[in-house]
Order: C-alpha cells, then sequence, then structure tokens
C-alpha cells in the first residue's frame, strides 16, 4: 500500500508563488540556499545528462545585469516600457537563480527532453524555496531569450540557455489566490 505524505500534497495543492516585486531583504544565505539547490537538483534526469546547471546572483551583481539588460534592449530597438521590464527584475532582485539549461549531445536523450529537464529544475527549485518559507518567483521575459544578455551578463555558451530566473527572499504580502484550471476541462481519461 502506498504510505501517504498529506503535508507534502497539501503543500502542492495550496502553493503559491509572490510576485518577484513584493519580495523584500533578506535573502536566503548561501547555507540556508544550498538545500533548495539540492532539492532543486533532485529533478528527473533521463540519461543522467544533468542538463542544466545553476548561476547565483546575489545582491551585488543585480546592478550589472540591470544595466546589461537595458544596454541589450536598446541594441534590439525595443520601447521605452519594454526594456524598463527587462531591467527591474534585477533593478528589484534580492537574490535570484538563473536556471541555465545545457543541452548536451545525446544519441538516446533528445534536445527538447533536455528542455523538459531544465524547466523541471526551475519548478523544483521554486517549491523548494516556497517549501522553506521563503517569498520566491520563477521569471523570465525576453532578457532570458536575449543571445546577447546570455553571453554578456552570465557569460552562456552557444549550447547553453536561460530556463529561468528563480527570485528568491522574504515575502511582504501573500497574493490572493487565482483562478486555477478546470481539471474537468483539460483531463481525459482512457480506459480503453
Amino acid at each position: 500500500m502506498p504510505v501517504p505524505n498529506p503535508a507534502a500534497l497539501d503543500f502542492l495543492l495550496t502553493r503559491r508563488s509572490r510576485p518577484a516585486k513584493t519580495l523584500t531583504g533578506p535573502a536566503p544565505t548561501r547555507a540556508e540556499l544550498e538545500p533548495m539547490l539540492t532539492g532543486a537538483a533532485r529533478t528527473p534526469d533521463h540519461g543522467k545528462l544533468e542538463p542544466w546547471r545553476f548561476i547565483v546572483i546575489e545582491k551585488s551583481a543585480m546592478p550589472r545585469l540591470a544595466e546589461t539588460a537595458e544596454k541589450c534592449g536598446k541594441s534590439n530597438g525595443l520601447d521605452p516600457e519594454q526594456i524598463a521590464k527587462g531591467r527591474a527584475q534585477f533593478d528589484q532582485g534580492h537574490l535570484a537563480v538563473a536556471v541555465i539549461e545545457v543541452q548536451k549531445p545525446s544519441e538516446k536523450i533528445p534536445a527538447i527532453e533536455q528542455t523538459y529537464s531544465a524547466g523541471a529544475v526551475c519548478l523544483a527549485l521554486l517549491n523548494a524555496a516556497l517549501a522553506a518559507g521563503w517569498g520566491a518567483n520563477w521569471l523570465s521575459g525576453w532578457p532570458s531569450h536575449d543571445r546577447a544578455f546570455m553571453t554578456q551578463a552570465l557569460d552562456l555558451k552557444d549550447n547553453e540557455r536561460i530556463a529561468g530566473f528563480i527570485h528568491i527572499a522574504t515575502e511582504t504580502s501573500a497574493p490572493p489566490d487565482r483562478p486555477r484550471p478546470d481539471l474537468g476541462a483539460i483531463t481525459e481519461w482512457v480506459d480503453t
């Protein structure tokens, strides 16, 4: 018989991200962050490729990333509102973990499965941070898809890209729950 873990299931049924702009200091220390990273690294990894890695962005590095986002946005011809939004997560950030997808050659594991694994790491880290009592949010936005930003801000290689920025700090307010999907509308049962 299965052994239920009601506390874990209750957490998953009630978990709620905290908007990054509502987070404040303090952020987790390195010692506090390591168990969260350990939990995220337990993500299913077909073929044991580890097609991801972490870059921890501390508060002191945020201004450089904000400036790089602005520079890249201007270079791309983005409008001022898009540029401001792209740099805002770094202007307001206290600590973020960039989850980096690392595509690795494999005859058995297709590239798309490596991408899925990197996305799963993002959610696992988000959930680990929330379970540890921190406020956390998974952000992307145009900087995470901009090759110039990736190379200038984080020195990523050609086979790497940003799966997401997980912002982790102290929550200032719990957001109200939002509407959730209608399970009946998105679920199909196949019994034959």
